[in-house]
């Protein structure tokens, strides 16, 4: 990862399926400031709504006991694990 680049990557379009969640007040400030990090990156505004399944999928994709479960079990629904991350 080099310094001008986050873990996060560009984000791709995706369909979507509302989730709602209640979080900290520290997470959401880190995530406001993670969107605005990443849109200076990136060159294009984000909201953190729109991080959030973007962050959750790149941290169960690098998570090996998931992985390996997964494994198991069959694969999640997800079409494309890499799109759209770095790291």
């Amino acid at each position: 990862m080099t310094a001008n680049k986050l873990r996060l990557g560009p984000l791709p379009k995706t369909e979507t399926v509302k989730l709602t969640f209640a979080c900290p007040a520290s997470l959401k400030a880190d995530l406001e400031r993670y969107a605005e990090l990443h849109a200076q990156t990136y060159g294009k505004p984000v909201d953190t709504v729109t991080l959030i399944p973007h962050m959750l999928e790149a941290f169960m994709a690098r998570d090996r006991g998931f992985r390996r479960k997964r494994g198991q079990s069959g694969q999640l629904s997800r079409v494309s694990r890499s799109e759209g991350m770095s790291g």
